[in-house]
Parts: structure tokens; sequence; C-alpha cells
């Protein structure tokens, strides 16, 4: 079974945490946030997590285009609803008035097929988002959901710079607060600093990107080279899972699984777990030092940024270059991926709807229209 982490009021949160942002799919990515989930797949990998004692779920208002929160609360209603943990995210971005928080709300609460969520977010804060839940007075409103029993403990996750945090932090008694948090991003997305702030005010953490969108479970030759001189036993991913995990204050690592190896993968990391010796960390800031030196674009595949006017498909192009850089493809095998994409960067706008959206705060307009088209033309 599962290590499990205390949380408060005598429960206790399974270590690893079954995300639903990237579940199997039954078609090919044709669209980045493909709606198309394949619940029979999906119910396998729920029913492996709850045997192995996984009892917290994620979900969220925009996941598989809307599709994600039918498909948790589907797979979960075999089980009692008091053996797991359900959280579920207001995507403040989305609302235009005060009217649109309850509408959403309820309509999680339908999709989902609950009455209540165990854990629920405001999702993706930064300082703009933030003033929004100011404007909105949301904290108040969610305070209100809670007396009314439809939520028992309330956090954010949060995309947003050290000064944001700051200030989220001090406005409220929070419960738990969800970062990006991997080897990777400890230095570049100041994950540490974000960790540290949150540990010193009392407050749980929960990990979101672990294996950043699944690249550090296949990074480049010379950083697996780097991991398999040291212990070849242990999988890439793992590395991940078990640096994220080793931190003191992480309540549990949310991973977004979408096969049974991957799972059975991360449940034995997270089985009778030990956490990373000071020479084991030090192993993964190589690692990161190593993947610093290639000329990626740090796009996690969160597919935020799917909703493009021009239907770009920007994921799926990042992922072609990517590869190149990584050395995981020839220069040639990159273009040809890249020319199976059906809407490419040559009809990117520069808009910058998808910029906007995007967690990494990545210059997508910018890259599309010169760095991908200059490189895949």
């Amino acid at each position: 079974m599962i290590d499990r982490v205390e949380f408060k009021d005598g429960i206790e949160i399974s270590r690893l945490g079954l995300g639903n942002m990237r579940l199997p799919v039954k078609t090919p990515l044709k669209r980045e946030a493909n709606p198309m989930i394949d619940y029979n797949k999906g119910q396998e990998l729920v029913d492996i997590a709850y045997e192995n004692g996984v009892n917290y779920y994620d979900t969220a208002y925009m996941y598989h285009a809307g599709k994600s929160e039918k498909f948790i609360g589907t797979a979960l209603k075999k089980y009692p609803r008091d053996s797991f943990y359900l959280a579920d995210k207001l995507p403040i971005w989305m609302c235009t008035s005060k009217k649109d928080m309850e509408r959403i709300f309820n309509k999680q609460l339908t999709r989902c097929g609950v009455e209540y969520f165990d854990f629920y977010l405001l999702h993706a804060l930064d300082g703009k988002a933030w003033d929004k839940c100011i404007k909105f007075d949301a904290l108040s409103y969610l305070e209100n959901k809670r007396s009314e029993g439809k939520i028992k403990y309330f956090g954010f996750s949060f995309h947003g710079e050290i000064d944001d945090l700051k200030r989220i932090v001090a406005a409220y008694k929070w419960d738990f607060a969800q970062i990006q948090l991997n080897y990777l991003d400890w230095k570049n997305y100041k994950s540490e600093e974000q960790y540290n702030i949150l540990t010193d005010a009392g407050i749980p953490v929960i990990i979101m990107e672990p294996v950043r969108g699944g690249k550090l479970a296949d990074p480049p030759k010379n950083v697996k080279e780097l991991f398999d001189n040291f212990d070849n036993t242990k999988s890439y991913a793992s590395w991940a899972i078990r640096f994220a995990a080793t931190h003191s204050n992480v309540l549990t690592v949310l991973s977004g699984m979408n096969s049974k190896e991957q799972l059975l993968d991360n449940l034995s990391s997270l089985t009778d777990f030990k956490p990373l010796t000071e020479t084991e960390l030090k192993l993964c800031a190589n690692a990161a030092a190593l993947l610093n030196k290639n000329d990626v674009i740090p796009c996690t595949g969160c597919d935020y940024c799917a909703d493009c006017p021009q239907e770009v498909k920007i994921s799926s192009v990042f992922a072609a270059y990517n590869k190149f850089k990584n050395g995981e493809a020839t220069e040639a095998e990159a273009k040809r991926e890249y020319d199976a994409i059906d809407i490419k960067a040559d009809s990117c706008i520069g808009c910058g709807a998808c910029k906007t959206h995007c967690p990494q705060s990545i210059d997508i307009p910018e890259l599309m229209q010169n760095k991908m088209k200059s490189f895949f033309e």
C-alpha cells in the first residue's frame, strides 16, 4: 500500500495523488486538449490506484476540454464517498462576475456527481488572478461554501511571481497550496523559494508537474547516463517523483499518469518511501544543469493554451522542436513530426491569447512567429 501523510483533523493523504489532466485518450491527438477520454483504460488506472491506497484525486474545470470532471466522478462512483478525497479548482480567469463563480461551482458538482469537494482550489493564481479574486470576494464565497458543507478544505494553485505568492499567503489562513516543483524547476521556476515561503507559513504543499509533463521521464541521453551510472535500477521518472516527495512539507505528489506502467512505477517509487540522500539530491541538481544546457522550450504540455483562436497545435509544435534539441530525434525526424501537425506555427497571428494562460510564462507568439517558423521552414 502507498505511504500516507498526515494532514489535519486526523485524516491522512496518500503520498501519490492521481492527476486527471493527462488521461488515456481514444484517438490520436489532433488537438492538445483532446476530450476523447478512454473510459476503460482510465477506469483501470483509477482502480489500480485505489486498490493500492491512493486516496487523493485531482481534476479541474478545463482539463480535457471539460471532460475530466465527469470522468473522475464516474470512475469513483463505485467506491464509498468517504474513502477518497476529491479535489477540484475554480478558474477565476473564466469569471466575469460573482455569478460565474456560483455557476461554475454548481456545474462542477454536477459533472463530478458529488455533493461536496474535499479539497477546492483557486486555480492558477498569479498577481492578476489574485486581484480578480479580491474584486469578486472569492474568499468569502468559498467560506460560504465551506459553511454549507460543500467544501471541506480550500487552498490555491500558483503560477506567478514570488511577490504575488507572498501577498496571497498573507491574505488568508490557507489549508494547503499547490505548486509546480521538480528538480529542474527547483531553481529555474523558483520552486525552492515558493516551497520555503509556504513551509514557513505552515501551509502544506501539494506538488504538480513533478515529472514536468513527462519530460523528466524520458530525458536526454546525457541525463540518462548520469542516473544510470549511479543506479540503473530506478526509472528516470522515479528520480523526479522521489525528489518532489523528499521535501518534508509535501502532502502529496500529483502525477498525470496515462498508462498502467507509469502508475505502477510511481506507486513503487512512493511505497515504503525513503527521502533522497544528499548525494542523490546533488545528482538531481547535476541532471538539471545538463538539461539547462539544451535549448529547449519549457513547455509541459498542460495545454492551457489549447483554445488558440487559430487552433494552432502549440504544444505539438514545441514537442517536435524539443525532441530535436533533447537529442531524441534527428532534425529530419523532428521536421517530419512537425509536417504531420495539421495547424502549424505559420498560422499564428500573434494575438497573445495563449500567452495569457501559459503557466510557464512562455512568450508563445514570439516563438511561433520567429523561432518555430525559422527552424521548421
